[in-house]
């Protein structure tokens, strides 16, 4: 077996990496960039070695940095994790080159693979189900325009080496399509460094389903179940999988057939995805991409079948054989997996940047809670990576199951200082039709169509959130009086009449102590005993309430106090009478004017400026672009009008609501 490896990316893949390296006897070295040196992965590695400056293209992407801390190091093996130079066979080559076994595909496999409009030709050879649509490399927005017209809308505009959702639009009109092929340009040359674009017809009711294969260099090939990817937000996947809610074995056979007999076609070795598209109406199938790399969510398919996908990468690499046939490949239980990112679904899920003042992930459980993170309590989240900041896997004997310990596991999982989409993936787990298997890729769109906001997930018990807000208002009167000194009875009065304002509502409660410790908490006819052993500054609320276990978590904000649970998000002010009509008395200190201004919306880097001084726009017309955590992000005219002053400069690094376009 190799003796060390090195890893060509960072954060959370490559810490999983290390994991399986170690567990196996080999060494690691891990290559970062100088915005990385603190990182967990740089720490948990056995050796490190610094290969540029923060930008990917300076460091990530060059492969003469990664071979020479190859040879600097002694490393036998590369394993590329996903992303960056992952799918790149220039990179496999050169390694080969090199005498450096890549830890993947051989380089013509993923040429072949990789490159999604020769992939699509390969699979219509090797007898794949295919989409229509044109599978040409395209010229200019002019072009895409006629060609999205003749296959007819919706279209999908894709970048030929693209994947994990950048580089993908849908166009529904001309302008959409004309727009959408130059924002698939620059996102793919930025993300990949290749801006060739294709078009394909956009299924309707699409399911987005994939089928994780493993081949070696003996000519065996498996194909490991499906996992289903179709809980998706602008094209990325948001929650995962395994198996699919949707397939009967029937269908999961024929496209499992038919992933082997495209990876035959091209001599695959090692683990790689072929995706597909599903109809939920007639269940056809047809051929999307063959990613050529593990995939984000392989933990789900790892969890049904007991395979560790990265140790059989390695040992392909080596050259041993796989240990097993397709016979031997079963389901064991319901396992999914969600997307834990740095992203404020309160404000249209705009990129988080900054410290992780808290970071309190669940406690794994083996078999039931996994958490594969990259980030540690105190470490930053930089702009100039991707969005994610853990992968949060469960394993359950069925769906519910599994549903039901993810909710658990994301109520208690503590993020501080930066915001997460958290909420949004508890509200999601919640969903009837989530919950039914009942949806599609079009699923969030639908379902939010103008956002995300905590009202739209009702709790059951919206008087049992007030009861606990007002348990945490008296619990810190109560720590307020022993550090002032105060003799007990003569502090502020804690039980009697409170009013709980939540969502704009009201909630009278009464409050009475209870014998040995706990509060009884009345409102209308519904009474709860809550008894904890939880301190005002604990992060999580861990207690009983009416004799049930129960866990939210609670932030102190003045008077207000943020409550999660299950998806919901709520302030509420606990106040006697007298402090509800001072409050009413206080002027309200209205906000400055700022409607003739474009601001940045997120903390990112200014890549153009789309309009000149004196520019008479319209609603709707491109204004900037600005790029964070590898996405492209076009900021549009929300109402007619004329630019006065272009206040930023391309390549600009913006911090949120800094001015950008000044107007008249």
């Amino acid at each position: 077996m190799f003796k060390k490896i090195l890893i060509a990316n960072r954060g959370e893949i490559a810490c999983r990496v290390i994991k399986t390296a170690r567990k196996m006897g080999i060494a690691t070295v891990a290559v970062h960039s100088e915005a990385d040196k603190d990182a967990l992965f740089v720490e948990l590695a056995d050796e490190a070695v610094c290969i540029g400056p923060a930008p990917s293209k300076e460091s990530y992407l060059v492969m003469d940095k990664i071979i020479a801390a190859c040879k600097q190091t002694g490393a036998e093996a590369v394993h590329p994790g996903y992303g960056f130079l992952s799918e790149n066979a220039e990179f496999s080559r050169r390694l080969e080159e090199e005498g450096i076994k890549f830890i993947g595909p051989k380089h013509y496999s993923v040429a072949k693979m990789g490159d999604k409009i020769e992939s699509k030709k390969l699979a219509i050879e090797a007898g794949v189900n295919t989409i229509p649509g044109y599978n040409d490399a395209i010229a200019g927005p002019a072009e895409a325009v006629e060609i999205a017209k003749k296959i007819g809308y919706p279209v999908m505009i894709k970048a030929s080496a693209g994947g994990g959702g950048k580089g993908l639009r849908v166009a529904y009109n001309d302008q959409e399509a004309f727009e959408g092929f130059s924002s698939c340009v620059n996102e793919a040359r930025n993300s990949f460094g290749d801006d060739r674009v294709f078009i394909e017809k956009y299924v309707l009711e699409p399911r987005h389903i994939e089928i994780q294969v493993l081949g070696d260099s003996f000519g065996n090939y498996v194909y490991l179940n499906e996992r289903e990817c179709s809980i998706q937000r602008r094209h990325q996947k948001v929650i995962e999988e395994a198996p699919s809610p949707f397939l009967d074995p029937e269908t999961r056979k024929a496209m499992g057939e038919q992933a082997v007999a495209l990876a035959r076609a091209v001599n695959y070795e090692s683990a790689g995805t072929v995706e597909f598209v599903v109809s939920g109406a007639t269940k056809e199938f047809y051929f999307l991409e063959m990613n050529t790399r593990l995939q984000v969510e392989h933990p789900v398919t790892e969890l049904i079948t007991g395979l560790d996908l990265v140790e059989q990468m390695i040992r392909v690499a080596y050259g041993e054989k796989l240990p097993l046939a397709q016979a031997d490949v079963t389901i064991n239980g319901w396992s999914m997996e969600c997307r834990i990112n740095a992203e404020d679904p309160f404000r249209g899920f705009l990129p988080s940047t900054g410290r992780l003042v808290k970071f309190q992930a669940p406690a794994e459980v083996p078999g039931q809670v996994r958490v594969d993170t990259g980030v540690f309590e105190g470490g930053e989240i930089s702009m100039y990576y991707d969005s994610m900041i853990a992968k949060l896997i469960v394993h359950g004997a069925n769906r519910e199951q599994a549903i039901e310990r993810m909710r658990d596991a994301l109520n208690a999982f503590v993020i501080r200082g930066i915001s997460s989409n958290i909420p949004f993936q508890a509200a999601l787990l919640q969903h009837p039709r989530f919950c039914s298997g009942n949806f599609n890729t079009g699923f969030i769109a639908e379902e939010y169509p103008q956002g995300f906001d905590a009202s739209m997930v009702p709790h059951d018990d919206p008087a049992l959130l007030a009861a606990v807000a007002t348990f945490a208002r008296l619990r810190y009167i109560d720590r307020a009086v022993q550090i002032d000194g105060q003799l007990a009875g003569h502090g502020r009065k804690v039980g009697g009449a409170w009013v709980v304002v939540m969502g704009g509502k009201q909630y009278p409660v009464a409050v009475q102590r209870l014998e040995g410790g706990g509060l009884e908490i009345t409102h209308a006819d519904k009474t709860y005993r809550i008894v904890s052993d939880w301190t005002f500054g604990d992060l999580l609320f861990q207690g009983t309430v009416n004799g049930v276990p129960i866990c939210l978590q609670i932030e102190r904000r003045g008077l207000r106090y943020r409550i999660s649970h299950c998806g919901l998000q709520v302030e509420p002010i606990v106040m006697t009478e007298r402090a509800a009509k001072l409050l009413s008395l206080m002027p309200e200190k209205l906000p400055p004017d700022m409607s003739k201004f474009l601001l940045s919306p997120m903390p990112g880097l200014l890549r153009d400026i789309c309009v000149a001084e004196g520019q008479e726009v319209k609603a709707g017309e491109k204004l900037a672009i600005i790029e964070a955590m590898k996405m492209e992000n076009v900021l549009k005219a929300e109402q007619d009008g004329k630019v006065k002053k272009l206040v930023a400069k391309p390549g600009a690094s913006l911090s949120v609501d800094e001015v950008i376009i000044e107007f008249e």
